[in-house]
């Protein structure tokens, strides 16, 4: 679910929680709203999670050849202090 289905959902949750007063027999307009109103604050939470995980870099990402070139100048820097 994207951010923008959660944002229908949530709008058309509100309309119906808030805007529509009619009244069926079996079901509760209000208590959908309320429903759909969560389904879609969950859907956009989700989204930001799943995006938010695919970004993320592990931190040991150093190329092998740069940790390599700062293990010699740590090692020379080391040498000259003793």
């Amino acid at each position: 679910m994207s951010i923008g289905v959660g944002i229908f959902l949530m709008v058309v949750g509100a309309i119906l929680a808030f805007a529509v007063r009619d009244s069926w027999d079996a079901v509760d307009l209000t208590v959908v709203g309320y429903i759909l109103m969560l389904a879609g604050a969950a859907g956009i939470a989700l989204s930001f999670y799943i995006t938010n995980r695919k970004r993320r870099v592990p931190n040991d990402a150093l190329d092998p050849a740069v940790e390599e070139e700062y293990r010699v100048v740590e090692e020379h820097n080391r040498d000259i202090k003793e």
